[in-house]
């Protein structure tokens, strides 16, 4: 089985400005995932998907293959990384490379380990599955959630059966982290539907699913780095 890692790193991001090689604890963000990637052990190619040349040279500097960079149409703030992810797939398959499976692994989740990028193969061959899709537990039960009305009241706020149910007796939940995305190749671009049948879950620890988009993400996860807590 031919196994591809890809990590897209577009070189736009609105909320906070070259945050895919903005430095955490002394390596730019990518360079987690590529490293974390290459550690696996179980790619036989891990790519940057990229639209700028600076990324490009850093993602090499530390491992990645980068050999083409990506068109300006899978690159818009539209696109989304399903395009830069068929895009990839396609080109490779021009260039005389095919792959069994793809594995979207997203920068903005640097805590995600080698090993919980081999946990998902695992997950996969035991489940024969199409699909595994990381996931996490919420950190707030959605059990104590819901919307309000313009009036505020909260008189069909709760789900009467667990109305007066303490925190730690509610239904165990799960959230996407974001982290892993682990894909059978021919499936997807048949139907580009990750969520189709024989997709399962891989249950990451929370510490490990921070995912970033503010600076302040970026501190928590500095913290959990430095400290050495990481679950």
């Amino acid at each position: 089985m031919k196994n591809i890692a890809i990590i897209p790193a577009r070189s736009g991001s609105k909320g906070l400005p070259d945050k895919n090689i903005k430095m955490l604890s002394g390596k730019p963000l990518i360079a987690w995932s590529i490293e974390a990637a290459i550690s696996s052990g179980v790619y036989d190619e891990v790519m940057v998907s990229t639209d700028s040349e600076k990324y490009a040279d850093i993602a090499r500097s530390f491992g990645a293959k980068v050999p083409f960079l990506r068109s300006a149409e899978a690159s818009s703030d539209t696109s989304s990384s399903w395009d830069a992810v068929r895009e990839v797939i396609l080109k490779y398959q021009e260039l005389g490379q095919n792959f069994d499976t793809f594995t979207l692994l997203q920068p903005t989740s640097p805590l995600r380990s080698a090993d919980d990028i081999k946990g998902s193969f695992d997950q996969m061959l035991d489940k024969n599955a199409r699909t595994i899709v990381s996931v996490c537990e919420t950190e707030d039960s959605p059990y104590t959630c819901n919307t309000l009305p313009e009036s505020m009241s909260m008189q069909d706020f709760f789900i009467e059966e667990y109305k007066n149910t303490r925190r730690q007796d509610l239904p165990k939940c799960y959230r996407l982290n974001g982290a892993i995305y682990l894909s059978k190749v021919d499936e997807f671009l048949k139907d580009g539907d990750i969520y189709a049948s024989d997709c399962y879950a891989y249950i990451m620890d929370g510490t490990r699913s921070v995912d970033i988009d503010t600076d302040f993400d970026f501190k928590i996860a500095q913290l959990l780095i430095e400290e050495g807590i990481l679950g």
